[in-house]
């Protein structure tokens, strides 16, 4: 099963065409029968039909905060078995242990098999579970494993208290951190380069110099991208051509733009990175050519003006009657195109009433 990350252009729910029995799901929820995976695809099921969060909750008891962690737990509980668990993880996720998929949503397939077998070796919980998938994340941004750490999920929660012990010179703290390294820890190469700080736990009582606040980007994503933003719709075509190219330079894509120009920061995602003249247009939702079931809210909509060829699966910006328009065109047509869409930015929310139509819109 594929699953849509979190703040993901493309995480919007679709339309489920197949035929259910309402009754029977519902049913199966008041009475709480089978086990939890079993309560998450239901959930999905009414709520793909047309069925709130709130009517589910008045009609079984589940409440709209339940339902998503039995949605999205069910889905990484698939995902587990799809890739391959041993029998003891999936006996024991098979009838509890949702809270603890839960906070395995963030991760890969394969990080979340190898983190649900440390979690049932361990016998952690969702706090356990929480922690665990929190450094896996941290420690798949980098190029490769530091030294004396493995990729396994102990050695990734390990190394990230050998970094925070690293820091701290107050004994008792450093003494803390290392020991919940070592407890974590899975080879005994990190053992060791734990177990180093030790030594230097008892060292000189010379205050050391101060560590210079350096930080690294490891994620393009971690660097924003700064977009010229033409306006609010409506706009003319005179508006989209005043707004000149934007040039990035340097490591940081430093922007120097005109004085009066106004931009807006956006995350560096590859579809943003590989278009040549971006610009951005502000609108409201119910202005797209295809309307959403949710209440009308502010939107980025981020134009290529370099690519004004025809593709029968994106959807164009064209002047119309004096005025800007996002259409869709099934064939090529007759009329000049001044650049593709290619992203609609929403802005976040939590647990905002479409939550339960996207369920992977949550995070930690």
């Amino acid at each position: 099963m594929t699953e849509v990350p979190p703040g993901s252009p493309e995480s919007h729910p679709q339309t489920n065409s197949e035929q259910i029995n309402a009754e029977d799901l519902l049913n199966l929820l008041r009475r709480k029968e089978r086990n939890w995976v079993e309560w998450g695809k239901s959930c999905q099921q009414l709520q793909k039909a047309g069925y709130s969060s709130q009517v589910i909750f008045e009609e079984t008891g589940f409440e709209p905060i339940q339902q998503n962690q039995v949605m999205v737990a069910s889905q990484v509980y698939t995902s587990l078995i799809t890739v391959g668990v041993s029998d003891e993880v999936r006996s024991r996720f098979e009838t509890s242990g949702s809270d603890s998929l839960y906070e395995l949503r963030i991760l890969t397939q394969e990080e979340r098999a190898a983190a649900a077998e440390f979690l049932v070796a361990r016998n952690l919980n969702s706090e356990g579970a929480h922690e665990v998938a929190k450094a896996i994340k941290t420690f798949s941004r980098r190029s490769r494993p530091p030294e004396g750490f493995t990729n396994h999920p102990g050695d990734a929660v390990a190394y990230q208290y050998w970094k925070l012990a690293k820091q701290h010179n107050d004994l008792q703290e450093r003494s803390r951190l290392i020991a919940r390294g070592l407890m974590f820890a899975h080879t005994q190469q990190a053992r060791q380069q734990i177990e180093e700080l030790l030594t230097g736990a008892f060292g000189s009582t010379q205050r050391p110099a101060p560590r210079l606040p350096i930080y690294r980007l490891e994620a393009e994503e971690d660097l924003p991208r700064l977009l010229p933003v033409v306006g609010s719709l409506p706009l003319t075509i005179a508006d989209l051509n005043q707004v000149p190219k934007t040039d990035y330079t340097g490591a940081f894509s430093i922007v120097k733009g005109l004085r009066e120009q106004t931009f807006v920061a956006v995350p560096g995602w590859q579809v943003v990175l590989k278009a040549q003249d971006p610009v951005v247009i502000l609108c409201h939702s119910n202005q797209l050519p295809i309307q959403q079931n949710n209440k009308p809210e502010e939107i980025l909509l981020i134009i290529d003006r370099s690519q004004q060829q025809w593709d029968g699966d994106s959807y164009f910006l064209v002047e119309e009657l004096g005025q800007l328009e996002i259409k869709w065109f099934p064939d090529s047509p007759d009329v000049s195109f001044l650049g593709r869409l290619i992203l609609v930015l929403r802005p976040k929310k939590i647990l905002d009433e479409a939550l339960s139509q996207d369920v992977w819109q949550i995070d930690e």
